[in-house]
Parts: structure tokens; sequence; C-alpha cells
């Protein structure tokens, strides 16, 4: 029976069941668009390459890049191609994995329920060949070569390389040309089977639709199927022993470039929360972040001015199951002082934060301002949708959340965050002009 949950300050009702077969479905009808926005999620990513395979017993290690390289092949059938098909419908169709998820989703003004039709039937119904495969092969290795002359890619995969060395998450999500030549058929069945599981699995919805009519139409379209039995998922921990808290400081490498590309990284040492807990903690995170390096803060425009930094200056916060790190990265023609002015920032933030109410009120007032827009996009609501990490929260939860965070909070964030064992460099420095 669905479930619902009203956010009256925001005039939303949202919808949710979870099915016989495990299947987590969550509804949000907002019958003032024309569009509907369809995002079916597996709790899966690149990060998960050493698991215990459905219905064997011992922990199995697969190539990287396996779970990017499944959710391509998944498109794929014997006798039709998913992407042609929502095509054929008039709906729009992508996909993505990131360290922790993969995700399949839809846009669609038209036939509807055709379209959330072929999203369960094509991500649920999986199809490997070993020639497909190896065809696969060549695109995805095509792929990765773009990616090597990337200087952005470089740079964030190779500060996240820094941050955690020899484990999963510091391998590219893509893998790498000799790993992908490695996986075969059963691997990808092998994958699929394991972390496909309808009980692993949500489906989210969100625009013009009768939720009454959808979780029909869905609940028949689950009926028709038989599925394995449901059993527990078993993966390797990302680090093991005291590798969490290995960290290489510094790293530079040369490539072509106009200017020096720098990325400095904060590595969340020992923070395992889960639920509205684990919200609270990213998203007072991310003022903290705001506070310092943000277009508003002191430090920036006098950094710009002094052209430490330039447009292309940014941060970022990542928070995902087993681990979570920020990054401030940018390039820079003074390298040197674009380091140490973060580096030192880092240091006396608990202590510069206290002073800066105004700037606090100012960048939570800008980020919840931010959140409300969002939710004029059907594709932010749906991909805004935090998981099962987070209870299945989602952005009207996280509007409540922000507002009850104050300073003190953040300071004491601050305190526990920018440790400054768990800082480390990463440099990409133009070949002929920097030594």
């Amino acid at each position: 029976m669905l479930e619902k949950k009203e956010y009256t300050q925001f005039g939303e009702t949202i919808y949710s069941e979870e099915l016989d077969n495990g299947l987590k479905v969550k509804l949000l009808s907002k019958k003032s668009f024309h569009k509907v926005y369809g995002i079916m999620s597996t709790n899966y990513g690149s990060a998960n390459n050493e698991f215990v395979p459905y219905g064997k017993k011992d922990m199995k290690v697969y190539p990287a890049g396996i779970a990017h390289f499944l959710e391509h092949k998944l498109f794929e059938k014997k006798d039709y191609d998913a992407f042609e098909l929502f095509g054929k419908y008039g709906a729009d169709s992508n996909a993505f994995t990131s360290f922790t998820r993969t995700s399949y989703l839809f846009s669609a003004t038209q036939n509807i329920e055709k379209c959330v039709e072929i999203l369960l039937d094509f991500v649920q119904e999986p199809y490997f060949s070993e020639e497909s495969v190896k065809k696969e092969q060549g695109i995805i290795g095509q792929e990765i070569k773009m990616y090597d002359d990337d200087s952005g890619w470089q740079l964030y995969f190779g500060l996240i390389e820094n941050l955690y060395p020899n484990t999963p998450i510091s391998q590219d999500i893509a893998g790498t040309i000799e790993s992908i030549s490695k996986i075969t058929a059963q691997d990808l069945y092998d994958c699929y089977n394991t972390f496909y599981q309808p009980s692993n699995m949500t489906l989210f919805l969100v625009g013009n639709f009768d939720e009454t009519a959808m979780i029909s139409l869905i609940k028949k379209n689950q009926a028709k199927k038989t599925f394995s039995k449901t059993e527990k998922i078993v993966r390797a921990p990302f680090s093991k022993g005291d590798e969490d808290k290995i960290i290489i400081s510094s790293r530079t490498r040369k490539m072509d470039l106009q200017l020096p590309k720098v990325a400095i990284g904060i590595k969340g040492l020992g923070k395992q929360l889960r639920g509205y807990e684990a919200i609270g903690y990213k998203l007072k995170v991310q003022l903290l972040l705001d506070i310092l390096f943000g277009e508003s803060s002191k430090e920036y425009l006098q950094w710009y001015n002094e052209n430490i930094i330039d447009d292309s200056f940014g941060y970022d916060f990542q928070f995902e199951r087993g681990f979570n790190f920020a990054m401030i990265s940018g390039s820079t023609s003074k390298p040197e002082e674009f380091k140490k002015k973060i580096e030192d920032l880092i240091v006396q933030a608990p202590d510069l934060l206290e002073d800066r109410a105004e700037e606090f009120e100012l960048s939570k007032k800008e980020f919840l301002g931010s959140i409300i827009r969002s939710m004029n996009s059907l594709e932010s609501i749906a991909n805004r949708y935090e998981g099962r990490l987070y209870d299945d929260a989602t952005i009207f939860d996280m509007v409540e959340i922000l507002e009850k965070i104050t300073l003190e909070d953040v300071v004491k964030t601050a305190e526990e965050f920018l440790n400054q064992d768990a800082i480390s460099i990463y440099e990409l420095l133009p070949e002929s002009r920097w030594k």
C-alpha cells in the first residue's frame, strides 16, 4: 500500500511503497508539468569491484570499470536497443555510474506508461554475449583514451589517488584499457545478479501522472516477472586495516597546458554516518566551503584581485557510502601562492569562522535559495533523491535540515573536518614552461 509523506511548506506529497520483490518505489505527482522524469538506481558503483558473487561464498575481485561497462551493456538486448526504443516513443534516455551508484533515466512528455515499462524491462532483463562484450571493449576503450587528454578529469582522479591510494576509489570509473579487456560476459552476469536484485534498487518518478494508476502499472509489470531469491550483498570495505589513514601528501604531473592546475583535497577521516545525520553533515561541510571559498568571501576577492585564482576556481564536497572528501581546485599562474593561501585558510578556519556570522547567514540564504529554485526542475528533484544512504530523503527534507543548521554547527564541523593531516595536493604543470 502506498504510504504518503506530506511537505506542507511546499505543497508536495511523495508516495512510496516497497514491493513484494523488494523494489522501492517513490512517486511525486506534479500535475502542473507536462513532462515525466524517471530514474531507476542500484546501490552499486565503480568502487564495488570486490564482493561475494550471487550464489557463491567467497570474495572475488572483478576488473576495474566493470560497473560502468555493465551500465553501457544493459541498454543492448538480443533483439533491440533500449536507447532506440525510448526514442521511438519520443523519450530521451541516459545513464550514469558513480563510485557507489548506477542510475538509468528517461524524460518524456508522451507515452509515459510505455516509457516506465521500457525502463523497468530493460534494466531487469539482462543480455550479455561474448561478441557484444568484445565490441563494447573497443567503444569504452576510445572513451578512456579521450579522458586521458582531459586535464580536468586527470586533476580530479589524480587527487583521489592521493587521498585513497591502493583502493578501488582511486581507479577511474571507466577503468583502464587493460582492465576492461579482461571483462567477460559471465563477469557481467555475476555483477548484475549480485547488485541488480530488486531489493537493492529504487525507482523514482516525478511529473504529470496519477500516482494510483502509476503504482498499479508498476505492480503489474513486476508481477509478470520471476526474480531470483533475494540474497544479502557482501562487499569488501573500500579500505582495509589502516589503509583509510594513508594519504599521499603531494604529487606532480606534466601535461600539455597553458597554466598550472592545482587541486587540494581534504579527506574526511572516520565519518561513517547514515540517514538524516549524514545529510546534515554534508550540508554543514558545503556551507563551510561556501563561507571560506565562495565568491562572496573575503579571501576569494583578495586572491582574485592578486591573480592567484581565476574564473576556473571552484570547490566540491562528495559524501559517499564509506568515504567523503572535499576538493578545492583551479588554474593559476601562481601555483605556490595558490597552495599556501588555501592551506593557511584551512588551518585557520575554525578560529576565523566565529567572526563570520554575516557570511554564514548569506551563504545559508543563497544555499536555501538554490535548493528551492531547483524544485522547479523535475530533473533536479529526481537526481537529488539521496537514496538509501540518506534514509531515502528527498530535496524537500534537505530544506528542513538546512534551515536548522547554526554557525556553531559549522564551526564544530570545521574542527572535525579540517584536519591538517588529511590534506593532499595534486598539481598538473605545463610541460615546457614550469619546472
